[in-house]
């Protein structure tokens, strides 16, 4: 059972879904939901992950399919809204191109398609091995500055991932997951960057701007990856001016 709700707010207008990161779970995003009162918003956990940890993970492709259904299953008219962010964002593009039915626009940040390498690769390939200590996760933590009324459950849902599963998504993300070929999906598609986090991410703009050509970018200044929580109100405000209005950043 979740400890956090999936569904939020009315059945009307159209359904937003927000995908989270690799170490959290679908409580990341109460920071959103609470913005965006009075609309419905699906916050699932991804497979493997969360309250779903002891299912197998099944791949990018795996887990964007599982995501197709629950949109499928719970938005209004079987169409969602789809914001990722990290892991999260990297399954929405390939919610995108293999399920472009059930995606109204797509927003992915920190999404670093093409890979991950060098220092930083090697950096995330010695953290997988401390996955399962307490200490690599109050640090993590204080790194993504998850708020202290939240870090308890941060650290546990870290801590409750099957690190094989946790080692398989992160090397198909390190070694580039960005799908072959050009998408059907023809809908808005937005491409952000935090300002302060790894270049792997800007990087791979190109990729998904030859995949859509409709993509557009944007690097959100001063942000770190997880912004959701550094600046949840600007956060919010992009997804709202993107849901509604088409309207990205300058």
């Amino acid at each position: 059972m979740n400890r956090y709700p999936i569904e939020h707010g009315p059945r009307t207008g159209e359904s937003i879904i927000l995908l989270h990161g690799g170490n959290v779970g679908n409580w990341m995003w109460e920071p959103q939901v609470d913005r965006l009162a009075g609309r419905h918003v699906i916050t699932p956990d991804v497979v493997a992950f969360g309250a779903r940890s002891a299912e197998r993970w099944p791949g990018l492709g795996g887990a964007a399919d599982d995501i197709a259904d629950i949109i499928r299953e719970r938005a209004i008219d079987g169409r969602a809204h789809v914001v990722g962010l990290s892991m999260g964002g990297v399954i929405g593009v390939h919610l995108a191109m293999r399920h472009p039915d059930v995606v109204r626009s797509c927003m992915v940040t920190g999404a670093a398609m093409t890979g991950v390498g060098g220092f930083e690769r090697r950096l995330a390939e010695l953290q997988l091995r401390s996955w399962d200590r307490r200490w690599f996760w109050s640090m993590q933590a204080a790194k993504f500055r998850i708020p202290a009324d939240a870090r308890e459950l941060f650290v546990s849902d870290g801590m409750g991932v099957d690190k094989d599963a946790a080692t398989r998504m992160y090397r198909e993300i390190f070694d580039g997951s960005m799908p072959d070929g050009e998408s059907g999906y023809t809908g808005p598609m937005l491409a952000i960057a935090g300002g302060r986090e790894s270049r792997s991410v800007s990087a791979a703009f190109p990729a998904l701007a030859a995949a859509m050509p409709q993509t557009r970018t944007w690097t959100a200044p001063g942000m770190r990856h997880v912004w959701s929580i550094q600046d949840p109100d600007l956060f919010t405000t992009t997804i709202v001016d993107f849901v509604d209005h088409d309207v990205v950043p300058i």
